[in-house]
């Protein structure tokens, strides 16, 4: 390519990037984490780390599913209805759990966990979503998102790699948090550091991506951690098997399936 019309390209390039809109950033990283292809699997292991250093395992798969048929931004493909299924099989006092998530744009999610030992479908209160998922430094909302018109978003600084984000709750009483910065990644779009912090603005909370793949065309993390930077306990979710657009059916999602998982599409 002559280089005059790289450049061109480079400098209508960077008229594009800076043209983005907040909302439209925030957009583009809630697709890029959240809804990538139609449907999604990812087999992962949790890790789970006191402040002495004491270790926890768990083994899950998770399985998405999206209402939008599209994944154009001009369609509204970074946010729309979407299910969510995690099977837990390690260690032995998860294994069959399973977690669903129904996620809703006009009204409050369902989420229904299932405990195999007392064979019983528990309800999680919308309460509930921000509070520690099976035991973990993330939260039960970390897992399936959070809404975008739940917070206002205002674009801090542009740095030459990242758009730094401040998020504020719209409803503060509905939360534990005063405000969330995001590091979004300007390429990728990917949000490669997460800070939460309190009434008095101190970060207590922080996530963060530690690895980063090209899976099938979508930049994806394939590791992640959550910190509890007052306890000082960390949670590290290392992805593998991703795979997108595998197909899956909106029936695999249904309180059936909490009691008998759908085996053939977990592997």
């Amino acid at each position: 390519m002559p280089i005059f019309l790289l450049l061109i390209l480079l400098f209508f390039s960077s008229i594009t990037s800076a043209a983005l809109s907040v909302e439209e950033i925030v957009q583009r990283a809630n697709k890029t984490i959240y809804y990538q292809g139609q449907d999604g699997r990812a087999q992962v292991k949790m890790t789970i780390t006191d402040s002495q250093g004491r270790e926890r395992s768990r083994r899950l798969t998770i399985l998405r599913l999206d209402e939008s048929k599209s994944d154009a931004i001009e369609d509204g493909a970074y946010e729309s209805g979407q299910k969510f299924y995690v099977y837990f099989q390690r260690p032995a006092d998860v294994n069959k759990m399973a977690f669903l998530v129904w996620k809703h744009l006009d009204k409050e999610d369902d989420r229904w966990l299932y405990l195999p030992a007392l064979d019983l479908v528990k309800r999680i209160a919308a309460t509930d979503k921000r509070t520690s998922f099976v035991g973990s430094d993330f939260f039960y909302e970390d897992v399936s998102g959070r809404r975008l018109n739940e917070d206002t978003h205002e674009l801090l600084e542009t740095t030459k790699n990242y758009y730094i984000i401040k998020n504020t709750p719209k409803n503060p009483a509905s939360v534990e948090f005063d405000y969330y910065k995001m590091y979004i990644h300007k390429t990728s779009f990917i949000p490669v550091q997460v800070e939460y912090f309190d009434k008095k603005g101190t970060k207590y909370r922080e996530a963060k991506a530690l690895a980063i793949d090209t899976i099938q065309g979508f930049p994806t993390v394939t590791k992640a951690s959550m910190e509890n930077l007052r306890t000082g306990s960390k949670t590290i979710m290392a992805y593998r098997k991703v795979e997108y657009n595998v197909g899956l059916d909106d029936t695999l999602f249904t309180e059936r399936f909490l009691r008998k998982a759908p085996k053939k599409k977990l592997r």
